[in-house]
């Protein structure tokens, strides 16, 4: 919806809000101080809804260089006596993990809240990942929302249980709960006088010493999580047939049990604590079942959990067979730990271990669906948006490669440019694996010339990445001299999850200006000698570029324009057109060049005329394929 529903002091009120923002609201209604972050999707539009009421309820937030920065200052926070909220997504939480597992050793004072967006189904990441996993190792509790309204209720809740143990506590959402809207009823705003204290007595130590007290904590929270009220029980009682589920999986249960006509003879146990589990509740309800099916995403987490507590109480819950992802029979289309769950694939698995007959819809898979409609609409690759100076830095780095005749190895890194691996960004990158992980590979390639390895080595990191990961693995180029090309794609924001600012940008995350950190002043501090040149002017990049890989030792080149969708915000684009009398269509040297080779979306290729044409409505005006086209025929009218 808006800031505007988020920030209303209405008890009762009913207001539609998407997941994100009811875990904003969550974290108001509970009183938070700060809130820090580094942007990461599907969790993305939680600090900005935050930052946007910031003055009007005393919230301090911020975007921190990377997660493990976020949450060490969120913890801070929390030793002062303020309530704190980071915020990652499961990628980020790997970053955090180091600082996360010490901090449960020796615990926090006022409130502090986890909120971590599972991705299944790979929307918006390179890997499905199950951070409850992680959240155990480093023993913290963890809550799951089912619903957009138990988005809100359980941030909420959650700091009070943090309190309670004096330890953070994980909030796992999925991207079905982040970027759903739905009903919240919205709750008290309490009025509450904010302020910081931390005294010289106070001692946070992370020791093994503490591990005893850390495990307590931990039994403790399994005894609260017994009376939760986001753990229930939907269906007959003393159901020989049950499912157990967490997070929206245990929508999909409901309404799979109603398609299958079982709503009165199967049951379902939500469970919401997913860790540390509500031992007594659980078994109360595996002492009648003979059938147990778990659903959740994506690992087996709950369904290991729940066996390892059957088999230490074999004595009260008896012969129950249990169906989950570990026997196969919980799997969507890709496997059983593979992809997201839907009501559709819960009820297929239902209806065979419950042996009753499921008919699926007319279609009943998104395959099947785009076999349909694969006539009807027209077929779209994976491309950077038009006149996105990427596309340009990549045209000039992978001319300069061939020009360089010695086959040069491109590292890459995660953010829009990762589109470099497909055929949109000329199949340039050859790695993407994690934040700033491009950068450490290439420092490895460049110390094997011992072993015969003469290629030039290139990596290409994005700007925001380069303040979240890049100055670490750079300042080991530096210390041990690894012969590296860094080049740097600056569109000045971070633009894959929503233009957020990072500390190049000089704007906070509340919009205040703020110093910049400039990229060539950090990389001169380190003894980098750097290069910034314009990705536009495409000859004069791939003459940089040519020269640089000549050269030897660690060395960047910053390519820098404004992100295209930002730059023509409130500006006239340049007009650019095909001239029909000098295209030379399939003639040219690059046949079907404009549609095809450069690959941009404003660039049509005509068929019925076999000639190029330009999407007016779809063009940024940049003008980088007038310099490329092969016939000179695209023309650019400057605007003034």
């Amino acid at each position: 919806m808006s800031a505007h529903a988020v920030a209303l002091d209405q008890p009762g009120r009913r207001v539609v809000l998407t997941g994100n923002e009811a875990a904003a609201r969550g974290a108001i209604e509970a009183g938070v101080s700060f809130a820090a972050c580094y942007p990461g999707s599907p969790t993305s539009e939680v600090l900005p809804t935050l930052a946007r009421l910031g003055a009007r309820f005393n919230i301090y937030t911020e975007y921190s260089t990377n997660e493990k920065v976020a949450m060490e200052a969120a913890t801070a926070a929390s030793y002062a006596g303020l309530r704190s909220l980071t915020i990652c997504k499961a990628d980020g939480f790997n970053v955090a993990l180091d600082f996360a597992a010490a901090v449960c050793l020796q615990g926090i004072n006022a409130g502090m809240v986890i909120m971590v967006g599972d991705d299944p189904g790979s929307h918006s990441s390179v890997r499905e990942e199950d951070s409850r996993l992680l959240a155990r190792t480093a023993n913290f509790p963890v809550l799951e929302p089912s619903t957009v309204q138990e988005a809100k209720d359980i941030v909420k809740a959650a700091f009070d249980l943090s309190e309670d143990l004096r330890q953070p506590v994980v909030v796992r959402c999925t991207t079905r709960i982040c970027h759903a809207s739905g009903d919240v009823t919205l709750g008290d705003i309490p009025m509450v006088k904010k302020e910081a204290t931390f005294t010289r007595s106070q001692r946070f130590v992370s020791s093994v010493k503490f591990a005893p007290g850390m495990r307590d904590k931990i039994k403790r929270a399994a005894a609260l999580a017994g009376d939760s009220p986001f753990n229930y029980y939907t269906g007959p009682e003393n159901a020989q047939r049950l499912v157990i589920a967490s997070g929206p999986s245990y929508t999909y249960s409901l309404e799979a049990l109603a398609m299958l006509g079982l709503e009165d003879t199967a049951g379902v146990l939500k469970i919401s604590t997913t860790w540390p589990l509500p031992e007594e509740l659980i078994i109360k309800y595996l002492i009648p079942a003979r059938e147990v099916v778990f659903a959740e995403e994506v690992d087996s987490f709950l369904e290991d959990g729940v066996m390892v507590l059957a088999a230490k109480n074999m004595d009260r819950i008896g012969q129950t067979k249990f169906y989950g992802k570990n026997s196969g029979h919980v799997a969507g289309p890709g496997g059983p730990f593979v992809g997201e769950l839907d009501p559709d694939i819960v009820a297929g698995c239902l209806g065979k271990v419950f042996n009753t007959p499921y008919h699926p819809p007319a279609i009943p898979n998104a395959g099947e669906a785009r076999d349909i409609i694969e006539h009807s609409l027209p077929g779209r690759e994976l491309a950077l948006c038009a006149g996105c100076p990427h596309r340009a830095s990549f045209w000039a780095i992978k001319t300069a490669v061939e020009l360089d005749g010695r086959e040069a190895i491109v590292l890459g890194d995660i953010g829009c440019y990762t589109l470099g691996l497909y055929r949109t960004g000329y199949n340039l990158l050859q790695t993407v694996l994690c934040m700033g992980s491009g950068v450490g590979l290439a420092c490895g390639l460049a110390k094997l010339d011992r072993f015969n390895f003469r290629q030039p080595v290139i990596s290409v990191v994005g700007d925001s990445t380069f303040f979240h990961a890049a100055p670490q693995a750079l300042m080991n180029a530096r210390y041990n001299q690894a012969d590296i090309l860094c080049v740097i794609l600056d569109n000045e924001t971070t633009a894959m999850t929503g233009h957020q600012p990072h500390p190049g940008r000089g704007v906070s995350a509340s919009g205040e200006a703020v110093g910049r950190v400039e990229i060539e002043s950090l990389l001169g501090g380190m003894g980098i000698p750097v290069t910034v040149h314009d990705p536009y002017d495409i000859e004069g990049s791939i003459e940089v570029i040519c020269s640089l890989l000549r050269q030897k030792g660690p060395r960047a080149l910053v390519l820098r324009r404004s992100c295209a969708l930002v730059a023509v915000k409130g500006k006239k684009k340049n007009r650019v057109y095909v001239d029909q009398d000098r295209c030379i269509g399939d003639s040219c040297g690059c046949a079907r060049f404009c549609s095809g080779v450069f690959a941009c979306p404003a660039n049509i290729w005509d068929s019925e005329r076999g000639r190029a044409r330009i999407d007016e409505a779809v063009c940024n005006g940049c003008g980088v394929c007038a310099t490329l086209c092969p016939g000179k025929a695209i023309v650019v009218e400057r605007t003034v």
